[in-house]
């Protein structure tokens, strides 16, 4: 997601960086890529033209001119505009009143509004929310099913739904039943259409006449760029939406939903969808992702997602061995097992400021996950005898492990080179510090 964003304005700053003063010209220059680059990610053409004219208006001002590095300044400018564009700061699900409280999941067919009512979900039990789930879809086959699957997986109630039944009628009997089993708040999963009808908005406001949920979500395909700003406005005039929950952000859509929405309907988007697990489901940052459109990173969301899914336990006891110069193979093997629990290493890494766009420079090598299962099934080939002791792993061990692990010999002897490389820079760096590490890593430049 934002690849192709990221590497235009990056070549963009990069050239206005090597300017030791901004004029007005090579300003003109630079916004005139920045226009490009955003008409190109499919952002609406309105917010475009807003966009150039607000950084404008401020890269021509004194604050830049008189700036000792405005290449720097023209970025957090555009940053800036960037943040505001998309709301400023992430909005919150209102979920205060008298329980039980309705939230209603709209959208078209093909969104991911079932998924989602399964995040949104765990989400909200993990903040002590009591959440019931109503299939309220009674149209698209196994609606029912895969909502009621989600709910077993998940250990959370579902509303016992059938297809024959009215969805309006679901969704009435299904807030009483809340009420009676003490449910705080109510997800109502309901039925989309290939594209927007009468039809579907009558069915949806007769179902918001009845229930008057508190909420009102709007869950779009971000992967259709500019349909899902016109949904979003549709929706809102037909329905009265608070809030959107943009889905498949980790795909390969080139961002223009996520930068337009805020802009054209006015209603902030609450969560994004950036994973197919049940975890994966993210508050909206804009600060955040307009780091990450800029080449920035976003640490701050790598950090939360470490402290949810790492074991503190297994982690503070990875630290005592890593001190001891103790690490083995099998210790390898839990922090990988720990690291996947964080979910997709690509999306890991693009947090990481700088690694997305070396990333996108080693387009020949494997893709981070290919190379993580290949080095996972060589160490599951092993033994527990060999990966607590790595001295043990002769040429017929080694032949053995290739064969297991569906690798070669070469592949095995890489990894025990890496294995013993990241062993020597742990012991180097509970020695010297990390500065020296780091300066070692680096060839000396810091």
């Amino acid at each position: 997601m934002f690849d192709s964003l990221s590497d235009r304005l990056g070549q963009t700053f990069k050239r206005l960086k090597g300017h030791g003063k901004l004029s007005e010209p090579n300003i003109k220059d630079a916004l005139r890529e920045v226009r490009l680059s955003l008409l190109e990610a499919d952002v609406n053409y309105r917010v475009v033209k807003d966009f150039v004219s607000a950084v404008k208006s401020r890269a021509l001002g004194k604050e830049v001119m008189g700036s000792l590095t405005p290449g720097q300044q023209f970025v957090k400018i555009v940053h800036d505009e960037l943040v505001g564009l998309m709301g400023g700061e992430a909005g919150e699900l209102d979920l205060k009143g008298r329980p039980p409280l309705a939230v209603m999941l709209a959208g078209l067919q093909g969104s991911g509004k079932t998924t989602t009512v399964g995040k949104l979900a765990l989400q909200l039990k993990k903040k002590g929310r009591r959440p019931y789930l109503v299939p309220a879809d009674v149209y698209r086959p196994a609606a029912i099913e895969q909502l009621t699957k989600l709910g077993s997986d998940l250990g959370m109630p579902v509303h016992p739904s059938t297809t024959e039944e009215d969805p309006v009628a679901i969704c009435r009997a299904a807030m009483e039943a809340a009420e009676i089993h003490n449910h705080d708040v109510v997800l109502l999963d309901t039925a989309g259409r290939l594209h927007v009808d009468e039809e579907l908005m009558q069915e949806l406001r007769d179902i918001k006449r009845e229930v008057r949920p508190k909420q009102i979500l709007l869950v779009a395909d971000s992967m259709t760029g500019q349909d899902a700003v016109n949904v979003a406005e549709k929706f809102d005039e037909d329905l009265g939406i608070d809030g959107v929950v943009l889905t498949k952000l980790d795909g390969d859509a080139r961002g223009g939903a996520a930068l337009s929405i805020r802009a054209v309907t006015g209603k902030p988007i609450l969560f994004v969808g950036v994973g197919e697990k049940m975890d994966a489901l993210d508050v909206f940052h804009p600060e955040r992702l307009a780091g990450r459109i800029l080449g920035m990173g976003d640490m701050l969301s790598l950090i939360e997602r470490a402290q949810e899914s790492y074991d503190q336990k297994k982690a503070a006891e990875l630290q005592r061995k890593m001190r001891k110069n103790e690490f083995t193979i099998e210790d390898f093997r839990e922090h990988l097992q720990q690291l996947r629990k964080m979910g997709s290493i690509s999306d890991l890494m693009e947090k990481i400021p700088g690694m997305s766009g070396m990333m996108r420079k080693m387009q020949n090598a494997a893709p981070p996950e290919d190379e993580l299962r290949r080095v996972e099934a060589i160490i599951n080939s092993m033994t527990k005898e060999e990966r607590h002791n790595h001295a043990i792993l002769n040429g017929s061990r080694r032949r053995r492990i290739a064969r297991g692990s569906g690798t070669s010999v070469q592949d095995v002897n890489q990894f025990v080179k890496q294995y013993l490389q990241m062993k020597k820079l742990m012991k180097r760096a509970n020695k010297f510090g990390m500065r020296t590490l780091m300066r070692s890593l680096m060839g000396g430049r810091i």
